[in-house]
């Protein structure tokens, strides 16, 4: 059966406020929750970006929740502090921590000063870093010299059980990519029929482990609100690669994106008042087959979605 979480976005809500959100979530009956580890916002608009690690060791202590967070080691981390944040959390909540590794967005990375890498560069010291957090989280001493270097690092607390390495994807190439080292997968939402290529891919590719879902959507009382919430807090943000990838600032995204129109943020955030609406197409991913759907709403004020879903649209699909 699909279990539904709230997707905690830092990039948009104050860690502190955060914080209060998911425990709302989980008390109306969500399952899971997750987040993303960003340094910076998308856009002026949004506005905020709390660090996740030390937010996530609050919301493991203060709810019973599973969680997971996307992460980018290779430049802004090195991969064996990363191996201890993990190793860290797994400990202190075992079996509640999972981690999604990603080769990154400029946005984040470029204030290290290091130059950016090319995509084929990023995915290959990608690859390096998974392999020095596994072989680290499994309580080898590591040293790598490649992309990344590492010297003689020992994790000196071991998870039991190990965490999760989960990979993201946003296509079918890069979904059958990750299958080659993943324990399981997470993407964003997309047109239907291209998250079945996703699904087919990675399976076809020999991937295994949970399949995931994030999906960003915008719910309120009126279809204008609604529309309004959407294109105010998330235009930035349906630009494909390479420029999602490769732009470095806020003022960057917001020149971009000051001519997005409502219709092209509805092609990237399900936008409906309908609460039918929603639970339809949720349910419609979950036929896909993903075990896990994270619930994305875009505005900045969760509280009343929470609460909607929690009373309304969860159950619904339980039920269904």
């Amino acid at each position: 059966m699909t279990r539904f979480g709230f997707h905690a976005s830092h990039e948009q809500v104050s860690p502190r406020r955060l914080l209060s959100d998911v425990q709302r979530a989980e008390s109306v009956g969500f399952d899971l929750a997750m987040c993303s580890d960003h340094f910076s916002p998308w856009s002026h608009r949004q506005g905020h970006s709390g660090f996740a690690w030390a937010w996530l060791g609050a919301a493991l202590a203060t709810t019973n929740l599973p969680f997971g967070v996307v992460n980018a080691p290779g430049q802004r981390y090195h991969p064996a502090v990363i191996a201890q944040a993990v190793a860290t959390l797994g400990v202190m909540f075992p079996g509640r921590f999972w981690v999604a590794l990603g080769s990154g967005e400029a946005s984040n990375e470029h204030i290290t000063g290091d130059g950016w890498p090319r995509k084929e560069l990023r995915t290959r010291r990608l690859e390096e870093c998974v392999d020095v957090i596994r072989r680290l989280l499994e309580g080898e001493e590591v040293s790598h010299d490649g992309l990344v270097t590492v010297d003689r690092a020992r994790l000196w607390e071991v998870p039991e059980p190990r965490p999760r390495l989960v990979g993201p994807a946003v296509s079918p190439d890069s979904a059958a990519r990750v299958a080659a080292w993943s324990e399981g997968m997470v993407t964003v939402n997309q047109h239907p029929d291209r998250l079945r290529e996703m699904v087919e891919a990675h399976r076809g590719a020999g991937g295994t482990g949970a399949l995931a879902l994030q999906v960003h959507l915008s719910w309120a009382p009126t279809e204008a609100e609604a529309e309004q919430i959407a294109h105010e807090q998330w235009r930035s943000n349906v630009f494909a690669e390479p420029v999602s990838w490769d732009t470095e600032t806020v003022e960057a995204f917001d020149l971009l994106s000051q001519d997005v129109t409502t219709e092209k943020v509805r092609t990237v955030v399900d936008v409906s008042s309908e609460l039918g609406w929603h639970q339809d197409r949720l349910a419609e991913y979950a036929a896909i087959g993903f075990d896990e759907i994270y619930l994305h709403h875009v505005g900045q004020s969760q509280e009343r979605f929470i609460d909607t879903f929690g009373e309304h649209v969860l159950p619904a699909l339980r039920e269904a």
